[in-house]
Formats: C-alpha cells, structure tokens, sequence
C-alpha cells in the first residue's frame, strides 16, 4: 500500500482527500506491536526491486533477521540478481508473514517500504549486523564469510500492516525503528549476555517461551536482545517475548530477566 493510499482521488475534478476511515485504520500500540512481531519473528521474506533496465518489479525470496534496532537484514549473493537491482536502485520492498492453516489471507503480513544500504565488511555496523544475522541464521555460516556476499540494511521508510480481514493500518519508520543511547548500549554487552544465558539458563528462557509466548516446543535458546523485548529459537521455530515495559537502559536488562522469570515459575 503506497503513499496514494493515504489520500485519493474524488471524482469531481480529481481534488485529493483523506482515505476513508472503513478502510485505514488508526495506528495504535496494538497494531505496532503486531507488526514488529512479524519483523522479528521473520525467518524470510519476499523482497520485490526494480530490475534494472526495465524498471519491471522482480520479486524473490530472501532470509531475514534484524539488527539490534528493528531494521530488517539480509545477506545476499553478488550473483543475484536481486543484489545488482538494490545496488542499480535501493529503493525496495520486503513483505513478511507467514500463512497458517486455512485462507494464506486471514493471516497477518507486513509490507515494507524500504531503501537497501550495503555495509562495508571491517566496520562496526557490519560486524553487529553480521553476528546477529549469524545468530538467527546459523547455518548461514556456510557461505556468509564468501567474498561475493554482502549484508544489506533494508531502512524502513513507511509500512503497511495487514492484520486480517478489515485490519489495514499504515504505519511510518518510528513505529518500527528504535533510537536513542539504548540501541548502542544493548549491543555493546549483547552477545555475552546472550552466551550467559544459553549456556546457564536454559529453564528460563523455556519459561519466557512458554508462559510470556504461548509456545510449547522444547529447546528454546535466545537469538537476540532488544529494547522491546528478545528473540527465542528452536529449530526452525520463532518466538517473540516482549518485556512488560521497553527497556530504557542497558542495565535494566538482567533485573527485568530475573523478574520475568520469577513472575513464570509463580504462574506455574
């Protein structure tokens, strides 16, 4: 959904005004939430470019995962063909969700508009993206060290969510995107924080999984802290725990983890 969804057309002389409210709903705390569910629960989505040349739409299908502050990743080969389009022209899309059982359309998708940036191998923002695109996609390892490979940043501009029938919600980079001290703070101690906690707190992280996530499968380990919350794995399946509040400090983190946890075995 574009930008001429935000206004259309009348047909007395083609003046512009707003979309009718049956059918864009107001963003709210809901809708956000949803739609970085989708982001972060994403294990791959279909990335549509302008080949070059043409300008015709290409589509293909892409692994995902996201840096530390909401921006969707990819690692791409320079033999793709969808790699020489971003590079040729950065505008882009990516959609994400995944269809259940039942109608693929009843389910929630996310649609994002986006402009690639590529990150130089040896900087710092490659190195973050790199490890935490690893940590989601670890059979990744294979080939992301391979000199045709390269890590995209997809920069969200704007968003449209579908949350299911009569569910259309429009949604613009600061919904989706964190930004602040926090951002830098979490990353600078993720990764041993996540080492700490797959390596001694296993029982944990099945308690977020099952009491904060709904889920119910075994051997969950944690792919990725952010300031909303953190990403569980096991096997091919995700699952998305928020925290009761956004952390607003990197120190909030353990005290926030300890409580959640005693706050599950309670329920339980």
């Amino acid at each position: 959904m574009g930008p001429s969804a935000w206004r259309r057309s009348k047909r007395d002389g083609g003046a512009l005004d707003e979309p009718r409210k049956d059918v864009i709903r107001a963003t709210d705390a809901e809708a956000i939430r949803l739609a970085k569910t989708l982001i972060r629960s994403a294990r791959f989505g279909a990335l549509a470019v302008l080949e070059p040349g043409t300008g015709s739409p290409l589509a293909s299908r892409v692994g995902v995962a996201t840096d530390i502050d909401g921006t969707p990743l990819i690692l791409v080969s320079m033999l793709s063909a969808h790699t020489g389009a971003i590079l040729a022209d950065p505008r882009c899309s990516l959609l994400v969700g995944e269809p259940g059982k039942g109608d693929p359309l009843a389910h929630p998708r996310l649609t994002l508009v986006c402009r690639a940036v590529r990150l130089e191998r040896g900087s710092n923002e490659h190195a973050r993206a790199e490890r935490r695109y690893l940590n989601r996609n670890p059979k990744a390892k294979l080939y992301a060290g391979l000199g045709d490979f390269s890590i995209f940043r997809l920069e969200p501009e704007r968003a449209s969510l579908n949350g299911g029938f009569g569910k259309a919600y429009l949604l613009e980079r600061a919904d989706l995107v964190a930004t602040g001290a926090i951002v830098e703070e979490l990353a600078a101690g993720e990764q041993s924080a996540l080492d700490h906690m797959n390596a001694d707190h296993l029982d944990a992280i099945a308690l977020y999984a099952s009491h904060f996530g709904g889920a119910e499968r075994d051997g969950w380990i944690v792919t990725g802290f952010d300031a909303d919350g953190m990403d569980l794995v096991s096997g091919d399946n995700v699952c998305r725990v928020f925290f009761p509040n956004p952390l607003q400090a990197a120190r909030d983190l353990r005290p926030v983890l300890v409580d959640m946890a005693k706050a599950a075995r309670s329920a339980n």
